[in-house]
């Protein structure tokens, strides 16, 4: 038997080497298409396929509330000579400190000492960890829920026209506020909250604007502040566009004062509707990107933001669902 197969084997073996080339061939065609749904080994993929099969994790989210609030009232008008007007809104009474010319290195250094040796809590804390290496310090007291306009200015008495080139070794200046009653700090997981304010002078005359912006919490952690860019009904008015030889200049020195990849722009005006569908609510934010325009049915879709198309690595809900959805919890 063994002799006849082999004889048979030999007469017939084109056709055999044929079938098993053919065979190879779809068994092959059919792990890289996947047409049997198992697992495509990586290095038959491309960067872009990998990137794009890799799972979008959804965060669990902790609501905590914060009860500081500092904005730039009229920042055009800002500058170094003439001062800035800070807007404040806090939900207890708080004090708020400026520190103009604030050494950069002293001030992060602050940041990690309060991660490991002691808490900022307390103006007089933040400049024991500074080493009171500023040029000029102004407090003032917060009434709680009274949004109140505070003109800071450098004194004239300092001679200071400018920060120098960069990179500059002291910010503008830096806000602080902090909780004036203790009892709050008790109350609030958010302590301080420490905002960093680019000043307009003679040698860079970008538009007043907060730089970064950290929140301090009693645990000892502290966390950067980020935007969140929510989509528009309706697009800016055409004499809010600046002109094309403004935005380039613009653009030019934020380049050379190292910025170029922080926001230029005000945050868009929020919309109700979902990008995608035009209907359900806008309630996950994508990440890395942080652009919020998905609602709770169409996050589980979308493994690029359908905004700028960049790949999703993480995502969170802005409101907690009622009744989840495993589709929508689980990354698909």
């Amino acid at each position: 038997m063994a002799a006849e197969f082999l004889v048979t084997l030999y007469e017939y073996s084109p056709l055999f080497y044929i079938a098993v080339v053919f065979t190879c061939f779809f068994v092959t065609t059919g792990l890289v298409l996947g047409w049997f749904g198992w697992d495509v080994p990586v290095i038959l993929r491309n960067s872009e396929e990998t990137q794009f099969s890799t799972r979008a994790f959804k965060k669990q989210m902790r609501q905590v509330k914060n009860p500081f609030g500092l904005e730039i009232t009229d920042s055009s008008s800002a500058s170094l000579a003439t001062g800035v007007t800070l807007t404040t809104d806090c939900l207890e009474d708080s004090h708020l400190t400026c520190y103009w010319g604030c050494s950069v290195q002293r001030f992060h250094e602050a940041l990690q000492k309060h991660a490991h040796c002691f808490r900022v809590s307390t103006p007089r804390a933040l400049e024991e960890a500074l080493y009171s290496d500023y040029l000029h310090r102004e407090q003032y007291f917060i009434k709680k829920h009274s949004k109140e306009e505070l003109y800071c200015q450098l004194p004239s008495d300092t001679d200071i026209e400018d920060f120098g080139p960069v990179p500059r070794p002291r910010y503008p200046l830096v806000a602080l506020l902090t909780l004036a009653d203790e009892d709050d700090r008790e109350i609030y997981d958010i302590i301080s909250m420490v905002s960093v304010i680019h000043i307009p002078d003679k040698t860079y005359k970008l538009p007043c604007r907060i730089l970064y912006q950290y929140l301090i919490l009693a645990q000892g952690q502290f966390y950067d502040l980020k935007q969140l860019f929510m989509s528009a009904n309706n697009g800016p008015t055409p004499s809010s566009n600046p002109s094309p030889a403004d935005t380039s200049a613009e653009q030019s020195l934020l380049e050379k004062a190292g910025l170029a990849g922080t926001e230029v722009g005000p945050v868009e005006e929020s919309s109700k509707d979902c990008v995608v569908c035009q209907n359900g609510a806008v309630n996950w934010v994508l990440l890395p990107c942080r652009h919020a325009c998905l609602c709770d049915s169409c996050v589980c879709y979308f493994k690029q933001c359908p905004m700028c198309r960049q790949f999703v690595q993480e995502s969170f809900a802005l409101c907690s669902q009622k009744e989840p959805d495993k589709d929508v919890l689980e990354a698909s």
